[in-house]
């Protein structure tokens, strides 16, 4: 397996007292369904006024990993997408701070730094993404003893259009987009989405849609990522976190991916908050409550800590 150091990268991760132990090229070489990259087209790092970071122009997709302490690990480890409406990553306060966050409770966390739908390095642009996030899956699952993580404790988290991601690689994990000589499994076996994208037919977020899909979607692609039309007896555990009053992404989106859920005989979990509007990442300054509480409890709940 190749490694990547983004020195640029790492400062910022490193300012924040957030430095992973490495930073893991995704594919070991060619991507598949991917175009030659432009000489133009080079990955931008900005660290914004508002105090988020973020990365758009990837063409070159890596995990970060973030392991916990070996007397602190559970084996569990979880995959974690950035939101940013498929046009940046916002991947600090919804990717690396989360990341520690999991290590304190013993989860070894992956911050995926995945793909932005782009014609211009993508032969299909609309499963660029998806096939990122199941080539993680794969990694974690064929890299399990290296990083000490039991392979059947693996799963899946996405803020935003991250969620979007998180939910499609949840429900499409059998539609194979990789290359898997090993047949190995790629499924989730737990997913985590925060205020996330779900559905382009049911309240959709426009802006996803139309970076993921583009703006002459056919309906073949809109029901395809409509991720509650997927739902089946087969599809993980799932736990959800929404604001009512979230004025991008319309709380309807985790309500309609919940009633699949337990329609379709799934456990899952969701908390809905009166405020907190949208990309709060871990802090919903509305409340005195932590969302990543009832996560752990949920978790424990369902044995995967």
């Amino acid at each position: 397996m190749k490694y990547l150091i983004v020195l640029f990268m790492a400062s910022f991760i490193s300012v924040a007292g957030l430095r992973a132990q490495e930073n893991v090229l995704l594919y070991p070489g060619a991507i598949p369904g991917s175009k030659p990259t432009p000489v133009d087209f080079k990955e931008v790092i900005e660290h914004g006024k508002d105090g988020i970071l973020r990365v758009s122009k990837v063409s070159q997709p890596t995990l970060s990993v973030f392991l916990p302490a070996k007397e602190k690990a559970t084996g569990a480890a979880v995959i974690i997408c950035p939101g940013g409406g498929y046009g940046i990553l916002a991947i600090g306060h919804e990717g690396y701070g989360v990341a520690k966050k999991f290590n304190e409770i013993g989860v070894a966390a992956f911050v995926l730094k995945y793909r932005l739908p782009d014609n211009a390095i993508m032969q299909d642009k609309s499963f660029g993404p998806l096939q990122d996030a199941q080539q993680a899956i794969y990694e974690l699952r064929k890299n399990a003893l290296k990083w000490n993580i039991n392979p059947d404790k693996i799963g899946v988290m996405g803020f935003s259009a991250g969620g979007h991601l998180a939910a499609s690689l949840t429900v499409h994990y059998g539609d194979v987009k990789i290359e898997n000589k090993e047949k190995l499994d790629l499924r989730p076996n737990f997913s985590v989405l925060i205020y996330p994208v779900i559905s382009f037919r049911e309240s959709p977020h426009t802006g996803s849609a139309k970076n993921l899909a583009g703006p002459n979607a056919t309906e073949a692609q809109k029901d395809y990522f409509s991720n509650e039309r997927y739902v089946n007896a087969q599809t993980p555990v799932t736990f959800l976190v929404h604001a009512n009053d979230d004025q991008t992404v319309p709380v309807e989106n985790s309500v309609v991916f919940n009633q699949a859920l337990v329609k379709a005989g799934v456990k899952s979990e969701m908390h809905l908050y009166q405020g907190g509007g949208h990309g709060f990442g871990l802090n919903n300054k509305t409340t005195a409550d932590q969302w990543f509480d009832r996560l752990v409890n949920w978790m424990k709940a369902n044995k995967i800590i």
